[in-house]
């Protein structure tokens, strides 16, 4: 079954995409034959797009698909959403805001839950881009759940990380400077028609001129008002400036965490809580937990 379906991504069939991110996402056996056979991907530039929520990140987000269509890219997007605390599966809201994409044939937009993720992302969401590479996307947009600081893990995957703040959040911002002050290549300051975004962007502008992150980056700061595609053409210059001057990172952190984890996953297979409970009740009065796992 992969075989074909790996053929089809290949071809860049968007339906043959969907069904294998629902593999991966789904851990369906044989998904791990399918992810060992993508060959090598290139190319293809992750643009992180993250900030607290109300930002406007998905508004952002579907001016920027316009923008990118119109320059001849082909974009895929992965929005994070909150889980279900029922069902675990995303709460589609937001997406809403991009309905007028799904039938585009150069846009592909997957909702993905964090299910309890608390870095902002989806668990799988290293597998799920490569199989978004495999379908040869120029783009690649990940806007991810607004949770504050904890929201750093995104600057492990993308090529470029976007953080959106708007004019309110005032004095917030000097509470960010250790979270999402810190991973941001482009700030954007959206819904700028509000009172208070000259202060605020000056204000901004000031933190970052005293980071050492930022003089030896460069971090922009663009206004925006997305609701009415205003300041799109300079984020969307910034964004093909910065993915220039800055080859697709190694995301070295990040590849060796996920190998850990895949690691230790190969090598619990065999084991789950019920066996361990069953084999701990054999071991009667002198249990040792100790002496007990060295036989794992």
């Amino acid at each position: 079954m992969w075989e074909d379906l790996l053929q089809q991504l290949n071809k860049g069939d968007t339906n043959a995409l969907a069904r294998a991110i629902s593999l991966v996402e789904n851990q369906v056996p044989g998904y791990e034959k399918l992810l060992s056979n993508i060959g090598a991907q290139s190319g293809t530039a992750i643009i992180g797009i993250t900030g607290p929520p109300g930002a406007g990140k998905s508004t952002l987000t579907d001016a920027l698909i316009a923008s990118f269509i119109q320059q001849g890219d082909r974009v895929a997007i992965l929005c994070v959403d909150p889980s279900s605390p029922f069902t675990q599966g995303a709460i589609l809201g937001d997406r809403i805001r991009m309905n007028q994409w799904y039938n585009h044939p150069a846009v592909f937009i997957r909702s993905l839950a964090s299910r309890g993720a608390l870095g902002g992302l989806h668990p799988m969401v290293v597998e799920i881009t490569d199989l978004l590479k495999a379908a040869h996307f120029d783009k690649i947009i990940v806007e991810t759940v607004g949770v504050g600081q904890s929201e750093i893990e995104i600057v492990g995957l993308a090529d470029v990380t976007i953080v959106v703040l708007v004019p309110e959040a005032g004095d917030e911002i000097q509470t960010m400077k250790s979270g999402l002050m810190e991973v941001a290549d482009i700030f954007v300051v959206n819904k700028c028609d509000r009172p208070g975004s000259d202060q605020f962007s000056n204000n901004l502008q000031a933190m970052l001129d005293h980071s050492t992150r930022h003089h030896q980056n460069h971090t922009s700061i663009i206004k925006t008002i997305a609701a009415q595609q205003q300041g799109i053409e300079l984020l969307q210059q910034a964004i093909n400036d910065f993915l220039t001057t800055h080859p697709p990172k190694e995301k070295l952190s990040l590849l060796a965490e996920r190998a850990m984890y895949l690691i230790a996953k190969r090598r619990m297979k065999d084991l789950n809580k019920q066996l361990l409970a069953d084999a701990i009740q054999k071991e009667g009065p002198d249990f040792n937990l100790y002496q007990f796992i060295q036989q794992f």
